[in-house]
């Protein structure tokens, strides 16, 4: 049975379809729906034209849970904490939000003062129990929750991460009274400590919880009314899938689903393609997202945000900026010209979509300089409109004084500068030289830009996979179920024993076999890794250090450590070395789509070529080759200035580079010279 994968954007849901019997890749662009996301999922679903029980797999990336912290209408939400604490939230680091602004207010916290309930219990730092709980005031708590209307708890006491037994509690108790409520304990969620962290991420998980459950529910309601029965599996933040009902139960972990989807596809496409050391850029309508991926892996973080709210569920280390195809231009205060944050969206949409749009955006400067061609339909159902493009870009340039060509000059170079910056904070900012990785672009503004970034960042290789602009949705059909269980023990290295270490990591492990088994893995399915979250006593962040799960060398753990420490800060200290927390990470090996060998028959340039039309590069218009991607020779170098078109996206190849398609498919652009097409 074939296999789909549906990743959601800002502007559109993407669709790929791998068809088993044959190995073929279907693609599909739809407009998204962001009012229900369901009905762009069901619109391409009757596209493909799927046959009845002829799915296996659906594997869905979505944005409901992080849409709905961001635009601030989840549940109504109560928080019960222990007694004394229940300014947690709204204190928060007491970090200054404007740099140079002493009166600048705090971040308004996800839940007020007034839902946050104090109950009598106080764990002290080990787990052990200072003060009993007090089941009468989380009953007399959980009366008022009733009568308040509250939706959603987020229960979160000090120290559960140590011992979990008085959350578990208040949370049966409260569960119990309020039976249409989502009551989440935080040990639950996020085992780990550092209070705020720990209750910001548990009351997220509640706040978007019903509105996720009700999404997932009623999506699969209508999958089902369609003839499909296949289950479906949820893209999490760490790079794997869950299924759906876990998701529900969880719905903080699918924060950034999308984006981590585009990074399983890199890291597998690039070791396919030769390239394991790649960053990739990912730039759709509404942002982008880069990441680096070195010896095909790539990093992991527990620092994420979402909005002004931070989220410490282990996730890839993506750095996200508000830049994307429908980024608008505009004058800003001050009299510069500004690219984004502010976005077209999928409605309106850029001012050549058609639909109302008047401020120029990315897209448009692209149409505008003859890099985007207007024949083929934008995601099979937008003709694009080169003149309202101009037009918008032209009505800017006469506001600052430009012609509307080197306006749109103008915008492409400010957008890619932003993207470039985005990618130093990934590679020169921790010490490393991006000019040692490919860049791989991806969405369908990636191609557009992705010779003109690396050109900024001095980047020689851009490699273009397959599908660009469904790629995400690729990566959702690559991408292995996966956990990550964690536990925080703070103690000094020096105080623990190598046989200590691998219990606390069996512990982990038992509990990483048992769910796999219960999804259905074999043995020779399952895949674990472990690490260790290290620090120098009295600092208050920690480094992942890798390290195996039967552990039988301190010596090995404090050399390891110092390793990374010093590729990090340059150096080490004499200082004593802790370990904070104990991390297993859990996969389970499921089958993938291939990237057969291109077939070159019936490849050729002369086959390949769309004709020609006038493109501007630094200001000058040249007439430029069309070429069709499906249909150009393999390995063959073509030198710039071209155009490479395909379904969803386009690749630019300005002069001086040259671009060929390899073996699997991929697009490689390289500085130098090739044969005129």
């Amino acid at each position: 049975m074939d296999w789909l994968g549906v990743d959601v954007g800002g502007t559109f849901t993407d669709l790929v379809l791998f068809e088993r019997a044959t190995g073929r890749l279907r693609v599909l662009k739809t407009p998204s729906t962001p009012q229900d996301q369901s009905e762009g999922i069901l619109a391409g679903v009757a596209r493909l034209n799927l046959g009845q029980d002829g799915l296996g797999r659906i594997v869905h990336g979505t944005t409901v849970a992080t849409n709905t912290a961001l635009e601030g209408d989840g549940a109504r939400l109560a928080v019960v904490t222990t007694a004394g604490h229940r300014d947690v939230l709204v204190v928060g680091r007491g970090n200054r939000m404007a740099m140079y602004n002493i009166k600048a207010p705090p971040n308004r916290p996800l839940v007020p003062r007034s839902r946050c309930h104090e109950v009598g219990e106080r764990l002290a730092v080990d787990g052990s129990v200072a003060v009993p709980l007090d089941e009468a005031s989380v009953a007399a708590v959980g009366r008022l929750l009733a009568e308040d209307g509250i939706e959603a708890v987020a229960v979160c006491f000090l120290h559960s991460y140590a011992n979990p037994d008085h959350e578990r509690r208040a949370t049966a108790i409260l569960a119990g009274m309020l039976p249409g409520a989502v009551v989440t304990g935080s040990a639950e969620v996020l085992p780990e400590y550092r209070e705020y962290e720990r209750f910001s991420t548990t009351a997220l998980n509640a706040y978007v919880a019903p509105r996720m459950r009700r999404y997932l529910g009623e999506l699969r309601h209508r999958l089902e009314g369609a003839g499909i029965r296949a289950p479906l599996s949820i893209m999490t933040s760490n790079g794997g899938t869950l299924p759906a009902a876990r998701v529900e139960a969880m719905p903080v972990l699918s924060m950034l689903s999308g984006p981590a989807a585009g990074v399983i596809a890199a890291g597998y496409v690039g070791r396919e393609a030769g390239f394991p050391d790649v960053i990739t850029c990912d730039m759709g309508g509404t942002s982008t997202d880069v990441c680096l991926v070195r010896g095909g892996e790539f990093g992991m973080t527990t620092e994420g945000r979402v909005g002004a709210f931070p989220v410490k569920i282990r996730q890839i280390d993506i750095n996200t900026i508000a830049a994307g195809g429908g980024s608008i231009a505009a004058v800003a205060s001050g009299g510069f010209l500004s690219v984004g944050p502010r976005s077209a969206k999928a409605f309106p949409g850029p001012a050549c979509f058609g639909r109302g749009g008047l401020e120029p955006t990315v897209t448009d400067a692209n149409l505008a300089l003859g890099r985007l061609g207007t024949d083929r339909l934008l995601g099979g159902e937008i003709r694009l409109d080169r003149d309202a493009a101009t037009a918008a870009v032209a009505r800017l340039g006469t506001e600052v004084g430009l012609a509307a060509a080197a306006m749109a000059e103008g915008i492409l170079r400010i957008a890619v500068v932003s993207m470039a910056g985005a990618i130093k904070e990934v590679s020169v900012m921790r010490g490393i030289d991006p000019r040692d990785f490919a860049l791989l672009p991806y969405g369908g503004a990636g191609p557009l830009q992705a010779a003109a970034i690396a050109d900024e960042l001095g980047m020689r290789t851009v490699v273009v996979p397959p599908m660009p602009g469904n790629f995400s949705a690729f990566g959702l059909l690559v991408a292995d179920v996966r956990r990550d269980l964690v536990r925080t023990r703070v103690r000094a290295i020096d105080d623990l024993t190598a046989a200590d270490l691998r219990a606390m990591l069996a512990e982990l492990l038992a509990d990483g076999e048992a769910e796999l088994e219960g999804a259905g893995f074999p043995a020779d399915r399952r895949r674990f890794a472990a690490s260790l979250d290290m620090r120098y006593a009295g600092q208050s962040f920690e480094l992942s250090v890798p390290c195996a799960t039967d552990v039988t060398d301190m010596a090995g753990i404090v050399t390891a450590f110092e390793a990374v420490y010093a590729a990090r800060y340059g150096g080490t200290t004499t200082a004593p070395i802790e370990i904070v927390s104990y991390r297993i990470a859990a996969w389970g090996l499921s089958d993938k789509p291939t990237l057969p060998p291109i077939e070159d028959a019936g490849r050729t340039l002369a086959a390949a070529d769309l004709g020609t039309r006038p493109v501007v590069f630094d200001g000058v218009e040249q007439p430029t080759p069309i070429l069709d991607r499906d249909r150009l020779p393999v390995a063959h170098p073509i030198a710039g200035p071209a155009i490479v078109e395909e379904d969803g996206s386009s690749t630019v190849v300005p002069p001086g580079w040259s671009v060929e398609l390899d073996r699997i498919g991929c697009l490689v652009l390289r500085r130098g010279e090739g044969d005129t097409p």
